[in-house]
């Protein structure tokens, strides 16, 4: 396509979702519903075309040396389909927020003041890699009430488009708006410039993604972005942690899915809990992760047999969507929580003890997104948060942090109700 024709396609699917938003905004919460069920129905019949088109991916992956966190972040299972139709389920059972009274307000003349819950209007989602974002970012506008634009990445374009084309028969099918929901059937980079562009027709960007895309669409977007660029997060061992609690905790964070964003990047002990370090170290160690480590952990680990690789102060302010992890040893909770603040991106941390004062302390101290007490930083997730899907995380402080589920995808509007008053 040539770049007048990229421009031309871009701005007709922007106008036409701009359009449908309007009719999306009034649509009745049984008929979105009955929408997602279906969907959810014909994810899972479509298992084996999903999975073809995913092979395609798969290969094209192979070709270009893809990376093995991003080549995970591709595949798909039937399990993943499977869990990917749960969450479109999940989506359809929570309640509807749009309409919903924030606010009663008594103002001085006497009036009827409401602040109401209402859509966004058009939100564009720009991601990479991984396919079930078309499916979760879809759900999530549909349910909130607004139009999607949804502009995957090249290494996903058949997956994408195959899950597109289901989602698109299961509006007609469901009487809505097609363009409700539309995929970008390019991916050529100039359409992404253009649609960055369309600040008239669009009201929000969200990017998922490695660093480099995201902050290409901050520096190129007229149209407010909600985001957050790395998922540097850790774990925080207390003097008063349960040694075995430690162990499952880390590990669950660390290696149950170590290419995603809520995975743990830092280990940070206590000096009071240093006995449970060689027992951590090794567990870490067994399940295949590269420990980088402080002058403090090196020195407790010197005779463990484990290999060590020095830690630099860059490390611990690296996402490493991989198995690795920076460990650190700290004189104090106090300390902890200063090393994390410094090196942190915002997204999720977790402290594990038994000390209800530093736990506390923890959870109000350490400014992030999500702060968790004796639990993974693998729950910091829209779906186990019982949000549903998820639309994306964000390290904001302005409308959305963290998870972001269907309330985070809307705005509000003041509705006010007079008898006739005048000013």
């Amino acid at each position: 396509m040539t770049p007048d024709q990229i421009s031309e396609l871009v701005i007709n699917i922007a106008k036409r979702a701009r359009a449908a938003s309007l009719e999306l905004a009034a649509l009745r919460t049984e008929t979105k519903n009955s929408f997602l069920n279906l969907l959810a129905e014909r994810l899972v019949s479509n298992t084996d075309a999903i999975l073809a088109a995913n092979a395609l991916d798969i290969e094209a992956a192979k070709e270009i040396d893809l990376s093995g966190p991003m080549t995970e972040r591709l595949t798909f299972t039937p399990e993943r389909i499977a869990a990917m139709a749960e969450g479109v389920r999940q989506v359809a059972e929570l309640p509807d927020p749009v309409g919903v009274e924030i606010e009663r307000l008594s103002p001085p003349k006497g009036f009827d003041l409401r602040k109401i819950r209402v859509p966004m209007g058009v939100i564009g989602i720009i991601y990479e890699s991984r396919p079930n974002v078309t499916v979760d970012c879809a759900i999530l506008c549909l349910k909130s009430g607004n139009a999607s634009i949804l502009r995957g990445g090249k290494e996903a374009f058949h997956s994408n488009m195959k899950l597109a084309a289901i989602i698109q028969e299961c509006l007609r099918e469901s009487g809505i708006h097609e363009d409700a929901v539309q995929f970008i059937p390019t991916t050529d980079r100039a359409a992404l410039n253009v649609l960055l562009k369309q600040d008239d027709t669009i009201h929000c960007i969200i990017p998922r993604g490695g660093e480099n895309l995201i902050r290409f669409t901050v520096e190129n977007s007229r149209i407010p972005v909600i985001k957050h660029y790395t998922g540097v997060c850790s774990v925080y061992i207390d003097a008063a942690a349960d040694a075995d609690m430690a162990e499952s905790i880390l590990i669950n964070s660390k290696c149950q899915r170590p290419s995603v964003c809520n995975s743990a990047e830092n280990l940070i002990v206590h000096q009071d809990a240093a006995a449970h370090l060689p027992r951590l170290a090794k567990a870490l160690h067994d399940g295949g992760v590269e420990l980088r480590v402080d002058e403090h952990a090196k020195a407790l680990l010197s005779g463990s047999g484990l290999p060590l690789v020095d830690a630099t102060a860059e490390d611990f302010a690296t996402e490493y969507t991989d198995l690795i992890i920076s460990i650190a040893v700290v004189p104090d909770i106090k300390a902890a929580i200063e090393l994390i603040n410094a090196n942190s991106s915002g997204h999720t941390e977790s402290i594990v003890t038994n000390d209800t004062a530093a736990a506390q302390q923890f959870l109000t101290a350490v400014d992030s997104a999500a702060v968790f007490h004796n639990a993974s930083t693998r729950f910091s997730d829209g779906f186990e948060f019982g949000l549903g899907a998820e639309i994306g995380i964000s390290t904001d402080r302005l409308h959305a942090r963290g998870p972001m589920g269907l309330n985070e995808l809307c705005t509000y509007k003041y509705v006010i109700h007079g008898t006739g008053e005048t000013r």
